[in-house]
Order: structure tokens, then C-alpha cells, then sequence
């Protein structure tokens, strides 16, 4: 009879380790045709964001006034050539993005940032009426992608 109990706590803890990975990283499509890739809106967005014009890049999200408001807030935090330094940065030879994840309409674009000691950094969009907008409304799938991107962000430490 040990045997058993013995086989049935390994198959008990696999099964706790196999839930546990799963609860991290959800399921996930990565996009790899462009005709379904949000990167050309976040690129447009980020041009907007380096030259300092918020509302235009506010105007591209699905909490138009929230993101006004907190784009606002960052720029007077931190300055307004330094807002526009950290966001120009993106365009950076050595930054590019390493994965876009889906989970439905919604998208997780993982930059590493090659010249801030390749740093991960994570975008949500989201796909309303044909078109990516950035994705500030929380949802469901949106805390999947995060904890996509906290996977990711895991996964990268670990294989420095």
C-alpha cells in the first residue's frame, strides 16, 4: 500500500505544479501576421507620445479621458523633454518588441528595451470596430496578459 501513496503524492504534486504554471501563464496567441498585429497603432501612438502631443495619443484609446488624465499627470511628474526622452526611446535601434500576445480582441505588445539594461516593458491594445486602440478598461483578458507578461518578465531573469 505505500507504493500507491507515494505514486498519488507525485501525481498530486504534478498536478499542483501543472495548475500553478498554468495560473501564470495563461493561454495565449502569438501574432505573427501583421494584418492582425497592433504594433502599427502603438508605433503611431509612441510618435505622438515623443513629440509631446497627448491628446492625439490619447485620442487612440478606449478611456480616452483617463489616459488624458494620467498622461498628464506622468508628463508633469517627470517633466516634459524628460516624457518625451522615455517615450522616443522606443525608436531605439537596440529596443524592439520580442512578442504580441492575444487572447481574444485583446493584445499585449513585450518590448525589451535593449538600451535600459533589457528591460521588458508591456502595451495593452485592444481591437474595437476594425482598429487597435490602447486597451485602459480593465478586463478579464487584459489580467491574462498581464500575467503574460509577468511570465515573460520571469522567464527572461532566468535565462540571464
Amino acid at each position: 500500500m505505500k507504493p500507491i501513496r507515494v505514486v498519488s503524492r507525485c501525481f498530486f504534486a504534478t498536478l499542483l505544479v501543472a495548475a500553478a504554471a498554468s495560473a501564470q501563464s495563461p493561454d495565449y496567441r502569438t501574432i505573427t501576421d501583421p494584418a492582425e498585429s497592433a504594433q502599427p497603432v502603438a508605433l503611431e501612438i509612441l510618435k505622438h507620445l515623443a513629440a509631446g502631443e497627448l491628446e492625439r495619443a490619447a485620442e487612440l484609446s478606449n478611456a480616452p479621458g483617463r489616459r488624458l488624465e494620467v498622461l498628464h499627470q506622468f508628463m508633469s511628474s517627470v517633466g516634459k523633454e524628460e516624457f518625451r526622452r522615455l517615450f522616443a526611446r522606443y525608436f531605439a535601434p537596440q529596443n524592439r518588441v520580442v512578442l504580441e500576445a492575444a487572447i481574444g480582441a485583446h493584445r499585449l505588445l513585450v518590448w525589451e528595451l535593449g538600451e535600459a539594461n533589457r528591460q521588458l516593458a508591456g502595451q495593452y491594445y485592444v481591437e474595437l470596430d476594425g482598429r487597435f486602440v490602447m486597451d485602459d478598461v480593465p478586463s478579464a483578458e487584459r489580467a491574462q496578459l498581464q500575467r503574460v507578461l509577468e511570465s515573460q518578465r520571469q522567464n527572461f531573469r532566468s535565462s540571464r
